[in-house]
């Protein structure tokens, strides 16, 4: 059985971070298990886009980036409210994995008390590279193509993200 590591994301959206997280953990397991977490819940401005639209931007975004195919796997997993029964849950809807990779203190806790294996990503560019900042970027209009992948960006157009993003801004305020 191959090394595969875990990466747990919502990638609200996803953006050149997540690839370079995905790129250096591929450079120490043999495959990735990549969980679009939170994926029941989209059309809220914390998370906008659904579960499907979030693997579309992940494989178009990773076929950009020429990551191989065969050392991936892409699995949404939906929020299990109760802390003490989330690793189960992600157990039951990926394959095995030996190792999780995660900077979320919370993750790193779970993974820990469950006998895993946690190690931290280095950040890219951190101060940039934040899907909270992108979306904030996306409301203003301000430059944020340049912090996602331009298969990314083109999605997001496809699909007129930009006006989801401002109409959920303002439902959410209400």
């Amino acid at each position: 059985m191959p090394t595969r590591g875990l990466y747990v994301g919502r990638f609200q959206p996803f953006h050149l971070g997540h690839i370079d997280a995905i790129k250096n953990v591929l450079k120490e397991v043999e495959e990735i298990v990549i969980v679009i977490g939170s994926a029941q819940y989209s059309h809220k401005f914390s998370n906008p886009f659904t579960s499907g639209e979030r693997l579309v931007m992940i494989r178009s975004a990773l076929e950009e980036a020429e990551v191989d195919f065969a050392r991936v796997w892409v699995v949404p997993v939906p929020d299990v409210h109760l802390h003490m029964m989330w690793v189960s849950a992600v157990e039951g809807y990926t394959p095995k994995f030996h190792v999780v990779y995660s900077n979320e203190p919370l993750t790193r806790r779970l993974f820990t008390e469950a006998g895993y294996k946690v190690k931290p990503i280095p950040f890219f560019e951190r101060q940039f590279y934040s899907s909270t900042i992108i979306r904030e970027k996306m409301l203003a209009d301000d430059s944020w193509r340049t912090l996602v992948p331009k298969s990314v960006a083109d999605f997001i157009a496809e699909i007129d993200g930009i006006n989801r993003i401002r109409d959920l801004h303002q439902t959410d305020k209400i």
